[in-house]
């Protein structure tokens, strides 16, 4: 992998991670079409720079998470059926499903899911207005909603502010949890991947590494904070759209090989 390769793909990182399109889908399609093996250490960047789209989060949202443990209860709740699910089904998923075919008809498939949601969505239905008021019981089904994104090209953020959206949240609400809930989830499975690739990383691929993280921890930053105000006064469904388009693109050059 070379600085230019790490750059790109920490830009695809940073804006895709928070943004209902689905990273992971746009990571394999890249390194599909750039010709990237997904070898060990490809994996292993893929992980550390997430921790960069991560960090992102915890510093926006760095006042609101200090001392707020009502909202940490939550978000720990709503990260278990992920995290059981994940540990149970994640490597037989990654070994079946992890192409650009899945990819693409998921993306056209919640493409399509993100538009009819929003067509039925009617504001004065969504009566939850933070994420501290979010229930137990609607935390634990957001994190099954979130379970949904071990398909590849499903979207996490997608999924969970999908699953929001039809729980009674408002936008903004649904977005902003969906941010949150990434760090114990992402924080998670970053650090189970480092742990089980750490020989991968060497002082010669560091100034790789260290590109891409930065570069995908800037994007990822630039991306949420347009995210929130483009909501407060638009709908999803211009992503519904794009992962329409994008998914039958792909699909179509593919199939032209």
């Amino acid at each position: 992998m070379t600085v230019i390769d790490s750059i790109i793909l920490g830009i695809i990182e940073g804006i895709t991670e928070f943004l209902p399109i689905s990273s992971t889908g746009h990571m394999i399609i890249a390194s599909t079409f750039m010709g990237l093996k997904q070898d060990a250490f490809q994996q292993t960047f893929e992980v550390v720079i997430q921790l960069g789209a991560i960090l992102a989060v915890v510093l926006i949202y760095f006042e609101k998470l200090k001392g707020n443990f009502t909202l940490w209860k939550k978000l720990i709740t709503a990260f278990i059926p992920t995290g059981i699910l994940g540990l149970l089904l994640h490597k037989i998923i990654e070994e079946k499903l992890f192409n650009p075919v899945v990819v693409s008809i998921s993306l056209i498939v919640w493409g399509i899911i993100f538009i009819v949601i929003e067509l039925l969505y009617k504001a004065k239905e969504h009566t939850i207005h933070k994420p501290e008021d979010i229930s137990y019981s609607k935390s634990i089904l957001m994190g099954l909603f979130q379970s949904l994104a071990m398909v590849p090209g499903t979207s996490r953020s997608g999924a969970t502010i999908s699953g929001g959206l039809i729980l009674g949240m408002d936008r903004v609400t649904a977005t902003e949890f969906s941010f949150l809930l990434a760090i114990p989830t992402m924080g998670a499975a970053t650090g189970l991947e480092l742990f089980k690739n750490y020989q991968t990383l060497s002082f010669n691929n560091l100034t790789t590494l260290i590109i891409g993280f930065v570069t995908a921890f800037i994007f990822a930053y630039i991306s949420v904070k347009w995210l929130l105000k483009f909501i407060k006064t638009h709908t999803f469904i211009p992503f519904g759209i794009y992962r329409i388009i994008l998914g039958l693109v792909v699909l179509a050059l593919l199939f032209k090989k």
